[in-house]
């Protein structure tokens, strides 16, 4: 059996974009081409891989195992021309969504030496809610989710990278009538609070904990940057809970306090995650193991430029 490498080739992009109009634009051929080399496939292995459905294409069971082992095809292809055709440098446009202030944290920080280290690829970036990021990731509209939330345990995904994260609520110093940091929840709340939109990963977080003690928040300003959140609380404008790489510059120069909620612990994950069906081009590896090697829970503050 002697399998037609471009076939392969074909049938991973028909299955990753769920889509034959799709996947010939992308490879620059006819529709009817894209449909006989996926035809002739199917025969060459005797089964069925895709099902077209009203317009729609789902991959059958031996389809996600064929698509299995074309990945894996598809990477000792790379891996042998990166052995015997060493490259100067790796090349590619990657895809990634996350959360807003991991999406701050990564510009401010550590662009510019990424860009450095690796000149050809290109990066598209956008911020969503969870909920939003992992509708894209299932939906191919991006190459790797960075979340900021619960901890995500779902056998679809690869997880590249991944820590606990802290987060406090914090306030100016002298802001609260107390002596003491450490507060009651039931008190905290009485005062204003400046929060990221309803939904968004650590403040739905924070809702979620709230509402066990049947309690609610409601803010006197709703923003989407932490970061200019952060310097609004420092300048006295209110409360706010915020992962701690984002406060930490505010807090060592004597700018905010984190305050202490004792019945409040909510778990926050930052995650680097993958589709399992997703072929890992060079490019997307390069970004994977860059950012698996950084770490916001230990960010130097100096370089919290925008506080």
């Amino acid at each position: 059996m002697n399998i037609d490498t471009k076939n392969m080739e074909t049938f991973i992009q028909v299955a990753e974009l769920c889509s034959f109009t799709k996947a010939a634009k992308k490879l620059g051929y006819s529709q009817s081409t894209v449909s006989f080399q996926i035809r002739q496939l199917e025969e060459m292995l005797n089964v069925r891989l895709l099902e077209r459905i009203n317009h729609t294409v789902a991959l059958t069971e031996a389809g996600r195992k064929v698509l299995n082992y074309a990945h894996r095809l598809e990477q000792l292809t790379v891996d042998m021309e990166k052995e015997l055709r060493p490259q100067p440098s790796v090349s590619g446009h990657v895809r990634m969504a996350l959360a807003d202030s991991l999406a701050c944290w990564i510009l401010r920080e550590h662009y510019e030496n990424f860009r450095a280290a690796y000149p050809g690829i290109t990066l598209k970036m956008a911020t969503a809610s969870t909920e939003e990021l992992f509708r894209m990731l299932n939906q191919n509209e991006t190459d790797l989710v960075y979340t900021l939330d619960h901890h995500v345990y779902n056998s679809d995904y690869i997880i590249g990278a991944e820590e606990r994260i802290q987060a406090h609520f914090v306030a100016a110093p002298g802001f609260l009538p107390f002596s003491s940091l450490t507060v009651p929840v039931r008190e905290l709340i009485t005062f204003p609070f400046l929060l990221t939109e309803k939904g968004m990963s650590y403040r739905r977080l924070m809702d979620e904990h709230l509402a066990r003690f049947s309690l609610e928040v409601r803010p006197v300003l709703e923003f989407g940057s932490a970061d200019l959140l952060c310097t609004l609380v420092t300048q006295g404008a209110g409360v706010s809970f915020l992962p701690d790489y984002v406060t930490e510059a505010a807090l060592k120069s004597g700018r905010l306090v984190r305050l202490s909620v004792p019945e409040f612990k909510p778990e926050l994950w930052r995650q680097l995650l993958y589709h399992k069906d997703k072929w890992v081009s060079p490019a997307m590896q390069t970004v994977i193991e860059y950012f698996s090697g950084l770490s916001p829970a230990h960010t130097d503050a100096s370089a919290h430029m925008l506080l």
